[in-house]
């Protein structure tokens, strides 16, 4: 996913960025990339830990013999 953003900037009296501003829907583009991103990381570092694997209806089990 590309987020192309066309912002426009807030300056404080001496001219320096203090803020931006983007459109709305520029502003949901970049928190769905954001999103897809952590799911992305979320499944590196699960993949790179020695955790035991185990199937999704052994989790949803243990979760639920839990609650």
């Amino acid at each position: 996913m590309s987020v192309d953003l066309k912002e426009r900037y807030v300056v404080d009296e001496t001219g320096n960025r203090v803020a931006v501003l983007i459109d709305i829907e520029e502003y949901h583009r970049v928190l769905e990339a954001l999103e897809e991103l952590e799911t992305i990381n979320a499944y590196d570092e699960a993949k790179a830990s020695n955790d035991e694997i185990i199937s999704f209806d052994q989790a949803i089990n243990e979760i639920e013999s839990h609650g």
